[in-house]
């Protein structure tokens, strides 16, 4: 018979484990956890230990209240996007698997598996884009020319008639051309700007100024914004109007989220070493706009950035499809982080030279 491996060596494989492990008792009491569980929760084994683990989130998408079950049943219960945010406000989501256990010394105990999805998301929701802005730019194009071709010979006929016609009796005909400009215009914004803007070297600040000043126009007294700024951000080659269209948008969306009452942040940062559709660069300034809103409801998610899709009574559902579109011309991508009572929007442009202009 094989000698039992001792206490000490059993720890010393389970820190070696990329999947993180916690021991809890019937009380969810932590009594055990492995490196990798340090990592997520950023703390030490010694200040988890003999802690609650509810003490240590202040938000838990998944029920907490569940796993005393698992005890009870000899059930093994699992959650694939598990959302928890701790105390610092720092969040992370994982994959997270509740069994039994037979621990020395402790007796039936619950084991908590847990794995970082953080990176597997961004990924996943990166190549949700980049289908969801081929599939719109498809959809988009075969749509403006089945609509363009007869729009144009229904205004052109409404216009000969209401030559013909005498002033008292121009209403209709005023009428037919007035929503076929609707239209046209419409289906022109869908396919968004025909060529790029001008770009120049930009102080983003600058832009959020603009964006700010246009906001607080409809700002209820009630809604607070604030400005969570990196003064040390430098200026980047974009197109000022088109991230300006693009932050009008996602700050006016955060307005509508919070309502008559609540708060909008609006951060800037410097990210280093980011990859963007495959695609690494040293500097990347990201624009980040949150808000403490009922956040985008679950069956939106995966469909934000289509055209067309709209979680508003009177939304067109361009906004973000055209935003997203613009953001990438930069060269860009825009990530969603959401649930309620926290919403965060997150622009990131890459800091690129004059050069790629014509590559874009």
């Amino acid at each position: 018979m094989a000698p039992a491996m001792s206490p000490q060596l059993t720890e010393a494989l389970a820190d070696q484990l990329v999947t993180a492990i916690l021991v809890l008792d019937g009380q969810l009491i932590v009594r055990y956890a492995n490196a990798a569980a340090d990592a997520i929760f950023a703390a030490s084994a010694r200040r988890l230990e003999g802690t609650p683990i509810d003490s240590h989130l202040r938000y838990s998408s998944f029920d907490l209240a569940l796993l005393p079950g698992v005890l009870q049943s000899q059930q093994t219960l699992s959650d694939s996007d598990v959302t928890w945010v701790f105390h610092d406000g720092k969040s992370v989501n994982v994959e997270l698997t509740a069994s039994v256990a037979e621990v020395p010394s402790q007796g039936l105990s619950i084991l908590l598996e847990m794995r970082q999805i953080d990176l597997i998301r961004r990924i996943n929701q990166e190549q949700t884009q980049q289908h969801q802005l081929a599939a719109a730019q498809q959809l988009v194009r075969g749509l403006a020319h089945e609509i363009k071709n007869p729009l144009g010979g229904l205004r052109g006929a409404a216009q000969l008639l209401d030559a013909e016609l005498p002033e008292s009796q121009r209403e209709f005909t005023q009428l037919i051309m007035a929503q076929a400009d609707r239209l046209r215009n419409l289906v022109d914004r869908l396919l968004g700007p025909n060529r790029p803007s001008e770009r120049r070297q930009t102080n983003i600040h600058e832009v959020l100024a603009r964006v700010l000043d246009l906001i607080q126009l409809e700002c209820p007294a009630s809604v607070r914004i604030r400005k969570d700024y990196d003064p040390s951000v430098p200026p980047l080659w974009i197109s000022p109007e088109q991230i300006e269209q693009v932050l009008l948008n996602l700050v006016k969306n955060a307005l509508e989220a919070v309502g008559s009452a609540g708060e909008i942040v609006v951060r800037t940062r410097v990210s280093h070493q980011e990859t963007i559709y495959g695609t690494r660069y040293r500097q990347c300034l990201l624009i980040t706009v949150h808000d403490d809103g009922p956040g985008v409801p679950a069956e939106l998610r995966d469909t934000l950035f289509y055209p067309l899709v709209t979680g508003r009574e009177n939304g067109s559902g361009l906004g973000l499809s055209i935003a997203q579109s613009l953001v990438h011309q930069h060269a860009g991508k825009i990530e969603v982080s959401s649930r309620p009572q926290l919403t965060e929007f997150t622009v990131y442009l890459p800091y690129q030279g004059p050069e790629v202009e014509e590559t874009s």
